[in-house]
C-alpha cells in the first residue's frame, strides 16, 4: 500500500490523527472524529491553529470557553448543502459534543497563540463556486482560502465530483516556494464516496518521475500530498467529495498545471465561440 494512503484506524472515536511528524513534513495537519450522540472530543491547539468541519451531524462546540451553541445542517455530506465550521486560534482548547451522530473534521496548522479571534464560519460565509467543464466539472465550498482573512496559515476547501468525472485537474502542483510564480503548500484530501462502497483514484507524481504513486482510495481515506501533480477521478456511478486542507509559509494558493497537460486548461478558458 502506498505510504500516501492512510486509511481510517477504526470506525469510533479519532480515526485519522495525522500530524506534520506522521506525515514528514512541516505544516498540514488533519483529524478526524467519528461520534455518537453525547459523546465528545477536545484538543489543545499548542503552536497552531484549527478548522473544526462538522461534515456531518450536529455538536455543540466552544473554544476557550466561548460557547458557540448547536452547529450543523447536513445529515449526510453528499446532500451537498455547505457546512458550519469553527475557526480555533492557536494556544485554545476547544471542545466538540455530538447532539447527533457526528462526523467532525479538524484540520491544522501552525500559528502564533492568538493571532486571529475565534469565530464560526457558517454557510452564509462560505460561497458556492462550479468549475472546470464537461467531465472536468465539480463543485466547490471554498471553507477558508487566501481571500478570506480569518486565518494565519490554513486554507481548506471541499469538492464534490459528479460520478464519472475527474478533480484537481489538469493535473497541478503547488510545490515550490517561489511566489508569486507558485507556493509552497502541503495538502490532505480527506475521500467520501456515495453509495459508501465506492472507490477512487488518485495519482502523485513529480515531473521528473521522483515520485510516481496512483492511488486507489475508498470512502473514508485520506491521500497524503507532500509534492507533485495530484489528480483525482471517480469512476462512473459513485460521487465523490473530498476535504482540503493546505498549508505552508504563506497562505496564498498559487500553482502551475503540469506542461504536457495546461493545453486543456488553455483551451477550456476560451469562449465556446472563439
Amino acid at each position: 500500500m502506498s505510504k500516501l494512503l492512510v486509511k481510517p484506524n477504526g470506525k469510533e472515536g479519532k480515526v485519522h490523527d495525522i500530524t506534520p511528524e506522521s506525515a514528514g513534513w512541516g505544516y498540514v495537519g488533519f483529524g478526524l472524529y467519528h461520534l455518537e450522540p453525547g459523546a465528545s472530543a477536545k484538543e489543545l491547539m499548542k503552536g497552531k491553529e484549527a478548522i473544526l468541519v462538522i461534515v456531518e451531524g450536529k455538536a455543540t462546540i466552544t473554544s476557550d470557553g466561548q460557547d458557540f451553541g448547536t452547529l450543523g445542517e447536513r445529515k449526510n455530506v453528499f446532500e451537498r448543502i455547505k457546512p458550519w465550521c469553527v475557526y480555533v486560534p492557536a494556544g485554545a482548547e476547544w471542545s466538540a459534543t455530538a447532539v447527533t451522530k457526528l462526523t467532525l473534521a479538524v484540520c491544522t496548522a501552525p500559528a502564533k497563540d492568538g493571532s486571529y479571534p475565534a469565530r464560526v464560519i457558517g454557510p452564509d460565509d462560505i460561497p458556492s463556486v462550479e468549475r472546470g467543464v464537461g467531465a472536468n466539472t465539480r463543485y466547490i465550498h471554498p471553507i477558508a482560502m487566501e481571500d478570506q482573512d480569518f486565518a494565519e496559515s490554513l486554507l481548506v476547501t471541499e469538492v464534490y465530483t459528479p460520478q464519472g468525472n475527474w478533480s484537481s485537474y489538469p493535473p497541478h502542483r503547488h510545490d515550490e516556494d517561489n511566489f508569486p510564480e507558485m507556493t509552497y503548500l502541503e495538502e490532505t484530501y480527506y475521500h467520501r464516496l456515495n453509495p459508501e462502497q465506492g472507490f477512487g483514484f488518485q495519482r502523485v507524481f513529480t515531473e521528473d518521475g521522483e515520485l510516481d504513486e496512483a492511488i486507489a482510495m475508498s470512502s473514508g481515506d485520506v491521500v497524503l500530498v507532500p509534492k507533485g501533480h495530484h489528480p483525482c477521478g471517480s469512476p462512473y456511478g459513485y460521487e465523490m467529495y473530498y476535504l482540503n486542507v493546505m498549508a505552508g509559509p504563506m497562505r496564498k494558493w498559487r500553482f502551475q498545471n503540469h506542461p504536457d497537460h495546461d493545453w486543456i486548461a488553455q483551451r477550456d478558458a476560451k469562449p465556446a465561440d472563439a
